[in-house]
Formats: C-alpha cells, structure tokens, sequence
C-alpha cells in the first residue's frame, strides 16, 4: 500500500480518486443511480467552466487586459450559478433545444483518437503476454461504437476483452490492485489527451454544413444551443476552441464534456442534465449524433435524434436503434426545416 502511494504521490496523482468505470462494471443500485444524477445536476447548475473560458476568453481578445477588479469578478462569476443562459446567449423563451455531439458530428476525430490512444500505448510501453498493445482500425471501429469515453475503453479492453492488464513503464509486472490500475488507466489517458491535443491543432476541420447549422440556431432567440460530449475535457476544449470558436462557444446554452458527469453515453444522463439546464422538455430537444453509442444517450433521454454518420459508423443500422432521421452531411439542413413555424416536436420530412 506505502510502495502504492508513493509512485501515485511521484507521478501527481491525487489518491482516492474514484473510479467511474468501475462503478459501471458492477452496478448501482437505483437509489444509488438517482442520488449521482441529483448530485450532477447541482454540479452542471453550479459551474459550467468551459462556457465561462470560453467568454473570459472572448472578452480578452475584444477588450484587452482587465483590471484587478474586473478578474475578481470574473472569479465569482464562475462560481455563480449558470441555469439562466450564458451572458453571450441570444436564447429567450426558447421552445425548442438543439444539442450537437462533437467528436463525428462537429469534426470527424475517429481516426486522430485511434493514433493518438496507440501513441498513449507506445509512451508507456505496453504489453500483454510480450506482445504490443495496439487498436487497429477494425478492432477501433467495434470498440468506438461499444463503449463511450476513453477511461471506459481502455478498461473494457483489459478487463472485458483482453481479460489481462499490461506490463508498462509504470509496472514491470501487471497491475492488479484497483489502485494500480487506476493510475495507469489515469496516466494513460493523461498522455492519450496531450497527444490528441497536438494532432487536433494539426489537422482538425470542422464537418460541412455544422457550423452554419450552428450559426442559424444561436442567432435565432427561439432555439436553445448546445454541445454534449462524451470526450476528456482537456481534449474537448482543443477540439471545440480550435474549430468552433471562442466567439461561438461563448453564445451557447450548454457546453458539457464526459467529466461533467458519472455515466457516459450510451447512458443518457449527459441529455437529460443538458434538458434540465434549458428548461425544455425531452420532446423539444433534438439531438445530433453521428453513432450507436450517441443515439442510445438520446433515445434513452427521450429525445429525437438526427444522424450524420461518418467514418465506420457509416451503415450501421441507425434507423433501427430508433434514429429520426440519417442525413450524409449537413450541408443541406436548415433551421427551419428542423423546427418550422408553429410545430410542437422537430420536424424531419424535408430533410
């Protein structure tokens, strides 16, 4: 335990950090369940830090350095409760919610996530049997649309399919403490996340036709905007800073990566806490989703959800696990034919 302690102590880990995953594998019970989505709810209520980055950020580049006063309030303003629209918002009396996934939907990261999760595995040398840790393409495009988030993924891997944990630079034996395991899993995804994070300020690019749908929404008072992310924080942030935009990510209603909450897509709890934040019921929401994973979280949240599938998520049967619609790209869809004048749930039939 000491000799466990140390290395976690030497590597910056916090001790005690709980494991989600874990949680995941062997259940909660229901009053557990609705205890977790009370506690996410007051957490999402009370701080939306990226939103609130995202405008700090804004407001340096428009109006130059603060002064002391002025950072002391943005200090507070952070810690203020955000369940009203963010201060960028054009959102009043909204009636109905659009809410974008953002790895697949804003830009296609399949591939730059596989690369950057093998150079993860290269950095830290990891082997199972002496044989190389690696997710090619095939095995990455099952393991995308089976587990959402990279913590889970990588646990599903050694636990569920491998049934072996590596050998690494970490542990010259395999890890088989829950700790031990943690902290590789946390070190890992540490190192997947800086990797991601150069690779995006690359070669990332945002999908045709998403940003102009953005764009429609945000600037129509009646639509509530947002993005609902299974991705690390750190790696969401480069993603949507790079692509999105300060400007834009500062007008959103809802800005929420998988840190944000204790179950990641396929549960819906990312959609359902974004519905509370907007005040809107699941039958006003419309969600865009590009795969398996993402549709469950909407489906099971109630909401209608529009596909536009990319990468190998392209024929999978989205219409039988209860899509709305699938479009290729959406370059071709409009506001108004997502949400026409005087109807009550979103609409697909021109699409």
């Amino acid at each position: 335990a000491t000799r466990t302690r140390r290395r976690r102590r030497a590597l910056g880990f916090a001790s005690g950090r709980a494991s989600n995953a874990r949680g995941r594998r062997f259940g909660r019970a229901n009053a557990r369940r609705r205890r977790d989505d009370e506690k996410d709810a007051l957490s999402i209520r009370g701080t939306d830090s990226m939103a609130m980055t995202a405008m700090t950020a804004m407001t340096r580049v428009e109006r130059g350095a603060r002064t002391t006063t002025a950072k002391k309030t943005t200090k507070t303003t952070r810690r203020a409760t955000t369940t009203r629209a963010n201060a960028g918002s054009n959102t009043k009396n909204a009636r109905f919610a659009l809410l974008f996934d953002c790895d697949g939907v804003i830009v296609e990261t399949e591939e730059l996530h596989r690369l950057a999760y093998n150079g993860a595995f290269d950095a830290f040398d990891l082997k199972i049997d002496g044989e190389r840790v690696e997710w090619v393409v095939k095995y990455y495009d099952v393991l995308q649309n089976t587990v959402g988030g990279g913590k889970p993924k990588m646990r599903w891997h050694f636990n569920e399919d491998k049934k072996a944990w590596p050998t690494s630079t970490m542990f010259a034996e395999a890890p088989s403490s829950d700790a031990d395991r943690d902290a590789l899993i946390d070190a890992l995804q540490d190192k997947k996340t800086e990797i991601y994070k150069k690779i995006v300020e690359e070669v990332a690019v945002a999908r045709p036709g998403v940003l102009a749908l953005m764009d429609e929404a945000i600037a129509d008072p009646s639509i509530a905007v947002g993005i609902c992310s299974a991705a690390t924080k750190a790696g969401f942030e480069k993603v949507v800073n790079s692509v999105v935009g300060v400007e834009r990510l500062s007008k959103l209603d809802v800005l929420m990566a998988g840190d944000d909450v204790t179950r990641k897509k396929p549960d819906p709890l990312i959609y359902n806490l974004a519905r509370d934040k907007v005040g809107l019921p699941a039958s006003k929401c419309l969600v865009v989703e590009d795969s398996i994973v993402g549709l469950r979280a909407a489906v099971g949240a109630d909401m209608a959800c529009l596909i536009t599938p990319c990468g190998s998520n392209i024929g999978a049967d989205f219409m039988g696990e209860g899509a709305s619609k699938v479009v290729n790209d959406l370059g071709a869809v409009k506001l108004a034919m997502l949400f026409p004048e005087g109807a009550e749930t979103p609409a697909f039939d021109g699409l």
